[in-house]
């Protein structure tokens, strides 16, 4: 095969060169066909091992795509950021998921049975993580328990809280007749000559 970049011998008419260029392109496209006729055609037989799994999904879930499209590199997508790959080998299939981080990996194989069930896993837990989302991401039973937990919590802890008002209060009543006293006392000491001489002077 030659390459498309290859040297034109000088001596050779230019339509002979141009013959020659649109050879070694036809002979690359060849190879590319067969490349990407490979990938689709193990990617349909994933699609076909898969073909069940997807029947079983709810109907009114939309937002699965399973579907092998068509192109230098055919895909099989399972969702709108997850798809099947062909390895460069042509016979490694490649779970790949695209997230904010970057491109992952969810499962890689040359086995089909692994990467299928690996694309049933997840179909299945984004099935889940849709039922939660309706139900409100937990259960009723749980909620219903944690919400009979609260309600018995409730009233010990008004009576805490009144509790401790009235503890307040009385400890506040405590230091102001603590003041009064000791302003007595202050006053008392203050004014002891003048009620010892009042004292001396009264007559019965």
């Amino acid at each position: 095969m030659k390459d498309a970049g290859e040297k034109i011998d000088p001596s050779k008419k230019l339509s002979d060169a141009i013959r020659d260029v649109k050879n070694a392109f036809a002979d690359r496209d060849d190879v590319v066909v067969d490349m990407r006729e490979a990938h689709r055609m193990r990617l349909d037989l994933l699609a076909a091992d898969l073909a069940p799994i997807f029947a079983d999904v709810p109907a009114d879930m939309d937002n699965f795509d399973f579907v092998v499209s068509s192109g230098l590199q055919p895909r099989l997508w399972i969702d709108a950021v997850s798809h099947v790959a062909m390895g460069r080998d042509r016979r490694t299939y490649r779970f790949l998921k695209d997230t904010r981080i970057g491109r992952v990996v969810l499962a890689e194989s040359t086995e089909m049975k692994l990467v299928a069930d690996s694309v049933t896993r997840y179909v299945a837990e984004r099935i889940v993580e849709r039922q939660r989302m309706m139900e409100g991401g937990v259960e009723p039973a749980v909620a219903g328990m944690k919400r009979a937990e609260v309600a018995e919590a409730e009233p010990p802890l008004r009576a805490s809280t009144q509790g401790k008002g009235w503890s307040a209060f009385l400890s506040g009543l405590g230091l102001v007749a603590a003041g009064a006293l000791v302003g007595l006392a202050v006053s008392a000491a203050l004014l002891w000559d003048r009620i010892s001489a009042m004292v001396l002077n009264w007559r019965p």
